[in-house]
Formats: C-alpha cells, sequence, structure tokens
C-alpha cells in the first residue's frame, strides 16, 4: 500500500462529495440547544455567524513517543476531516533517531485503520478492528470540539450538564457511540477532553482501555477563529499519566474544496 496514494485517494473523494453541498451560515437559532457553557464556547471561538463547518484541514507541528522514558519523536503532520459523513484522514511523517517513518490514519464508514511504516517499506503498525473504530470515533469526535466547534451543533451528539463548566456528551456515529467530558473555564474556552472510550496500541496487536486525557493551552487567533494552539495526549496509566504526544496547531482551514 502507497500511504500517501491511498490517503489522497480518500480525501480527494470525500471533497468531491462535499463540494456539491450548499453551506449554510450558523446561528443564534442552530445553537439554542446546547449547554449554556458549549453556546459560549461557540460564541467564543468566533464559530456564530461564519459558515457551518463541512470539513477543515489542519497541519501540526509536534513530537510522539511510547514511554515517558523516551524522547519525543519530531513529526509533521496534515489531516482533513469530513463532518457530515464522520471522516477523518490523518498522514504523518516523523523521524527517530535519524530514521523516517510515515503514517496514516484513516477513518471512514465507522471503520478506522492506522499503518506505519519506517522507509517507507517495513510495516512497524498495522492497527484495525473494533478498538480502532471505537477509538477513533473518539478522536474525530475530539478534532469536532476543539478544531471545528460549529460542527457540535450535530444531531448526533447528547449533551448533559454536570455543572456550569463541565458537560457530558455521547457521540454516535452508526452503530458506534463513544463518551466524554468536557471542561470548559469561564472564559468559554474548552481547556480539556476525557474519554473512557479509547484504546491504546503500540503494535496494533494489543490494546489496553486508559482514560484518554487532551488538555490543550494558548488559545489563539487563527484563520478568524480562536482555537488552542498546543494539545497534550495523555492515557492516564495506574502508574503515571503518560503524554505520549504533544502538537502545535500552524493552520487551519474549512470547507476545503481541492487537495493540497
Amino acid at each position: 500500500m502507497k500511504m500517501k496514494k491511498t490517503y489522497k485517494k480518500a480525501v480527494v473523494k470525500a471533497l468531491e462529495r462535499t463540494r456539491i453541498i450548499k453551506n449554510e451560515t450558523l446561528t443564534e437559532e442552530d445553537i439554542q440547544h446546547l449547554p449554556a457553557i458549549v453556546q459560549k464556547y461557540l460564541h467564543y471561538s468566533g464559530s456564530v455567524g461564519k459558515e457551518k463547518v463541512l470539513s477543515f484541514r489542519a497541519e501540526f507541528t509536534g513530537g510522539i513517543r511510547s514511554k515517558s522514558s523516551e524522547q519525543f519523536m519530531p513529526l509533521k503532520s496534515v489531516q482533513y476531516n469530513f463532518i457530515d459523513n464522520p471522516s477523518r484522514f490523518f498522514y504523518i511523517v516523523a523521524k527517530k533517531k535519524g530514521i523516517p517513518a510515515k503514517g496514516i490514519h484513516l477513518y471512514k464508514d465507522q471503520t478506522a485503520i492506522m499503518l506505519v511504516k519506517i522507509f517507507g517499506l517495513f510495516t512497524v503498525v498495522n492497527a484495525k478492528g473494533k478498538e480502532m473504530n471505537q477509538g477513533e470515533t473518539v478522536t474525530v469526535f475530539n478534532d469536532m470540539c476543539f478544531m471545528a466547534p460549529a460542527a457540535l451543533i450535530d444531531c448526533n451528539i447528547e449533551w448533559e450538564e454536570i455543572d456550569v463548566l463541565t458537560v457530558d456528551a455521547k457521540f454516535t456515529n452508526g452503530k458506534i457511540t463513544i463518551g466524554a467530558t468536557l471542561y470548559f473555564n469561564e472564559e468559554g474556552e474548552l481547556v480539556n477532553f476525557l474519554s473512557n472510550d479509547r484504546f491504546e496500541t503500540r503494535d496494533g496487536k494489543s490494546y489496553k482501555n486508559y482514560p484518554w486525557l487532551t488538555p490543550v493551552t494558548d488559545y489563539t487567533n487563527m484563520n478568524g477563529y480562536r482555537l488552542p494552539s498546543g494539545a497534550k495526549l495523555i492515557y492516564k496509566h495506574p502508574d503515571e499519566d503518560l503524554c505520549y504526544g504533544e502538537f502545535a496547531l500552524k493552520s487551519i482551514e474549512y470547507n476545503c474544496k481541492d487537495f493540497k
């Protein structure tokens, strides 16, 4: 499998589908069913009064590792997400001790795969199955929450207000339903996300279920929206909180028309 070619083919097909959808503006009426703090977040992010989000493209730099004793492996990534038919196409390039690695995460039709190769030839991770499908559904919802706040009006999300700054959410895609708790501050920023429905895997063969958190920092103006510029990815192990990823958002573009 030529990973970049596979990634591009999936993105182009989704772009062709969404390019013809007539879009609308996100209004006050559209957000009235949301908990008060989520409404505040949509206003804070600058989403209200702009186009609803059908898709987005995001670029990141950062680092990943599998153990807290390891150094972060530098990476660059680009991804396309599509909201109408929940999909996520993620392409990553990294280096570990000078050895190049490339990977893809593809999620569509409630099905996910993760493939990582070194030197573009030797497969080190080939993950798929029910754990991946459920886990990547969590990731898709997390992306919606932090990178596409306008998408939180989706009718497939059920909300429960815990207190004035905390809400529980259930996101359903087809036969898969995942849960998460969203934590906000008084400004209206979404500052953390916790889900118990994601799985850790290092090889795509064995999976362990740990609480998954993604605290974010430094909201900044990006392409007309206020979005977090930094995020950590953490699995809460019994003996430690493993921060296995650090990401910095470099660019974001909404309602994409063409592949780039």
